[in-house]
């Protein structure tokens, strides 16, 4: 049985598997999205997903309701004659992912309600031919 945490990353990784290079997306993953982490020089396979959790805060209610806000690390790698683009094109692809599904199945009957995008980095090209990015999720559901 996966806990809350995995299978809210495991269902992400599912969602960006979806990535196959047709409109509107760009990139083809590959089904090379994973809910565990690996650094980009452990990477064989490019362009390469992998999501994990995070932090996470609780919002304590009356009426024994609380709400749980995820923190989720998704790491992007590419490699190619010219990874800054292909790196912000894969992270465009990953961003439109979230945006269609920000309440996202994770376990029978067990949605999120929300996922937002905090922050977006990238390595500016120092590591070229290799780019590496990362997107910085927040997700709410209810405990």
């Amino acid at each position: 049985m996966s806990t809350k945490r995995t299978s809210i990353t495991q269902a992400l990784a599912a969602k960006f598997n979806t990535l196959d290079g047709t409109a509107p997306y760009t990139t083809n993953l590959s089904n090379n999205a994973h809910a565990k982490l690996k650094f980009w020089d452990e990477v064989q396979d490019f362009p390469a997903v992998f999501v994990t959790p995070g932090s996470e805060q609780r919002d304590y209610l009356p009426g024994d309701f609380t709400w749980g806000y995820l923190n989720v690390c998704v790491k992007a790698y590419v490699r190619g004659e010219e990874p800054q683009l292909e790196l912000e094109q894969l992270l465009e692809d990953l961003e439109l992912v979230v945006d269609a599904n920000r309440v996202l199945e994770y376990s029978p009957g067990k949605t999120t309600t929300e996922i937002l995008v905090t922050s977006i980095t990238t390595d500016e090209g120092l590591l070229a031919p290799y780019g590496v990015g990362e997107i910085n999720l927040q997700v709410r559901y209810a405990l």
